[in-house]
């Protein structure tokens, strides 16, 4: 099928987003994330390279770098996952780039730390049922689809004893991919490695004490244990990004992000259920 479309559509580049990517879960099925996160992208670009895909974009995930010992992390920190999704998108990286090595393909990968937010102008946020995000958990707290929200973990090394993350708006990274895909189009458009983030996290309850007075609204918040495959703390040093790509985020800002992921998720629950937007 997807050589089909290949040749019939005469591609010439592939920006492959495809994954699950729930860390807890990869460590419950192991062998469910090798075979759809890493079987499957070997699949592809197999059939890429057979079809004369010459470019091709692939997400990875800040969960290469496992716990790393210092932060921010760069592009050369050495790889150390501590989960099978992490696993999972390192080794597609390896066999990117060797792929690359034996036949006409140029990358880049661009290792997303913590997406969140959302469109805008409200077109579009993520839709995801259950999802395990902290950003979308909370707004669904604070919003009702949920009756609580769970800090997991208390006891880390960091200064309040909860993760720490490095947050970026969808529509930045959208922008990533864009100038990505043009430097690809340029005639000496190397392959890349870059880290998607913005020098700088949040603990959990820094993103909850945020969406709380963004929204006006409170909500319970209980702590509960660690979860697998959870790093300590884990934030991008992004300037690679920045000057190959002359990448410019532009929603550099917890509160700007976490108000768009408000607005979207009303419009979702109104969808779905015909409740008014929050009152002020």
């Amino acid at each position: 099928m997807i050589a089909e479309i290949i040749r019939e559509h005469k591609v010439e580049s592939i920006i492959h987003f495809a994954a699950l990517a729930i860390v807890p879960d990869s460590v419950k099925d192991p062998l469910g994330y090798y075979k759809n996160n890493t079987v499957n992208s070997r699949a592809l670009i197999e059939t890429a390279i057979k079809g004369g895909v010459g470019k091709f974009i692939f997400s990875s995930t800040c969960a290469i770098y496992g716990d790393p010992a210092q932060v921010p992390v760069t592009e050369d920190t050495p790889p150390a996952p501590i989960s099978p999704y992490g696993w999972s998108k390192l080794m597609t990286e390896i066999m990117l780039r060797d792929a690359a090595t034996a036949h006409d393909l140029r990358y880049v990968i661009l290792r997303y730390f913590n997406v969140a937010g959302a469109d805008p102008k409200c077109r579009t946020g993520q839709s995801t049922k259950n999802a395990t995000h902290l950003i979308k958990v909370a707004v669904e707290a604070a919003l009702g689809p949920r009756s609580k929200l769970d800090i997991y973990g208390s006891d880390y090394p960091t200064p309040d004893g909860t993760c720490i993350r490095d947050y970026i708006h969808v529509s930045d990274l959208v922008r990533a991919h864009m100038e990505a895909l043009r430097h690809l189009r340029c005639s000496d458009g190397a392959s890349l490695i870059l880290n998607c983030g913005h020098d700088h996290g949040f603990s959990v309850p820094e993103v909850v004490e945020t969406v709380k007075r963004v929204s006006g609204l409170d909500f319970k918040v209980e702590v509960a244990p660690r979860r697998p495959g959870d790093p300590a703390q884990i934030v991008a040093a992004p300037n690679r990004a920045l000057m190959m790509l002359r990448w410019n985020p532009q929603y550099d800002d917890l509160a700007t992000i976490i108000a768009q992921a408000l607005a979207w998720e009303q419009r979702l629950r109104k969808a779905h259920t015909g409740a008014p937007t929050m009152a002020r």
